[in-house]
């Protein structure tokens, strides 16, 4: 009987998990991968895009050229998970499985955001898909004045220094159009400071204060008024603004909800350190299917890649999964288009000052704006497409390393 490992998602974390364990497994070992379309989308390349950074088609290309030949690629909609049957059913298929991971990332829903759907497209957009990066650039374009304001419209949503870079970049955009004095920007966000963590946030809030541009905190978003051209609280706050940039409302997959498998939100609840699936045997879920407290970042996804890979081995060998990962996240913060920060820290431990990944050599610095940074940003795209989905290893461990990193 040949044994078999579903893979839900042909994103970051699914392909760089199914090329691994392919590479690991005898060949009785069968592997499917599920998706609904051929389209893989490097991610982070999305925010360049309204800037005229990055041309839109360089960030799409086939999943299927990135997943192994001996891994069984199949296009097709996932409906239902039975988690007793070890069953997944999809619209023309049934597959069966010893071993499923659940990889269907999230999505943006403006829908569920009142007043949203009215403004969208007119004055009010987002980058967070492709489509929505367009609108965007489009609409920048025409821009000659007047209030940008970047609105997050509540947690969890994906890669949370994306907003503060959207903001930083707006930043440098107007003035090399010069038309940065006759522009306010403003970043609206529900945390209580700029970021998750209350150390890089300060750091940000300084980069922010010297590029004039104005942070509100701990504002829920409760409506948009398009009409009237203004964002109003939960406790009926309003920021007016010319031209609204939104995270909406994000949803895990509708699936992990159908299945009854979710927190509420379309997330699986799921050990922080395992990455195993709290209520049912045999499911690891990885990346931005989780319910983990770290960021829903592409970094997130290689890291627990890592740690669902060896679990999974281990338990085919008849040993039990460990508690191996431990929220670690690396993520680039652009400031403008020539320099970079970085940050790089775990579920206990916040973004320190320090050299990454070499103590001493670096070549990337911690929490400071630097070119050498920005050239990190752009070169991880190439080693993204040529390495990472590869499931090659870089020799850096999923867990975060304190050497080179400055504490106190």
């Amino acid at each position: 009987m040949a044994k078999k490992i579903v893979v839900l998602g042909g994103g970051t974390g699914g392909t760089i998990i199914s090329n691994n364990l392919r590479r690991h497994l005898p060949k009785d070992w069968e592997i499917t991968v599920i998706d609904r379309d051929d389209r893989h989308i490097y991610q982070p390349g999305m925010l360049f895009v309204p800037f005229g950074i990055q041309k839109s088609n360089t960030l799409v290309r086939s999943r299927k050229k990135y997943i192994l030949p001996d891994v069984n690629f199949v296009i097709d909609e996932i409906t239902h998970i039975d988690p007793d049957k070890k069953e997944v059913k999809t619209k023309n298929h049934k597959f069966s499985y010893d071993f499923l991971v659940i990889s269907t990332g999230c999505k943006i829903v403006p829908e569920e955001n009142d007043g949203l759907m009215d403004a969208w497209g007119k004055n009010a957009f987002s980058f967070y898909t492709i489509e929505a990066a367009e609108m965007l650039q489009k609409k920048l374009k025409e821009f000659v004045g007047g209030k940008l304001v970047m609105n997050i419209a509540e947690l969890p949503f994906k890669c949370p220094v994306a907003p503060i870079e959207f903001v930083f970049l707006a930043d440098w955009y107007f003035k090399n159009r010069g038309i940065r004095n006759k522009t306010e920007i403003e970043l609206v966000t529900p945390l209580p400071g700029a970021f998750t963590k209350p150390k890089a946030s300060a750091v940000f809030i300084e980069s922010a204060k010297s590029k004039n541009i104005k942070i509100t905190t701990g504002f829920e978003l409760n409506a948009v008024n398009g009409k009237e051209k203004y964002i109003e609280s939960v406790k009926g706050d309003k920021v007016s603004f010319d031209t609204l940039v939104i995270v909406p409302s994000t949803i895990g997959d509708k699936v992990i909800s159908d299945s009854g498998m979710d927190d509420g939100i379309g997330y699986v609840p799921t050990h922080h350190n395992t990455l195993k699936a709290l209520k049912y045997d045999s499911i690891y879920v990885i990346g931005d299917a989780t319910n983990v407290p770290t960021s829903k970042a592409g970094s997130v996804a290689h890291y627990e890649a890592d740690v669902v890979v060896f679990n999974i081995m281990s338990e085919i060998h008849g040993v039990k999964p460990e508690e191996i990962y431990d929220g670690h996240s690396t993520c680039f913060i652009v400031y403008s288009k020539g320099t970079s920060s970085l940050i790089d820290f775990n579920y206990k431990i916040e973004p320190l000052h320090g050299m990454f990944p070499a103590p001493k050599f670096g070549p990337f610095s911690l929490l400071k704006e630097t070119k050498m940074n920005w050239y990190g940003k752009l070169g991880f795209e190439w080693l993204y497409w040529n390495v990472l989905l590869a499931g090659r290893h870089l020799g850096a461990p999923p867990t975060l390393v304190m050497a080179g990193k400055e504490v106190g």
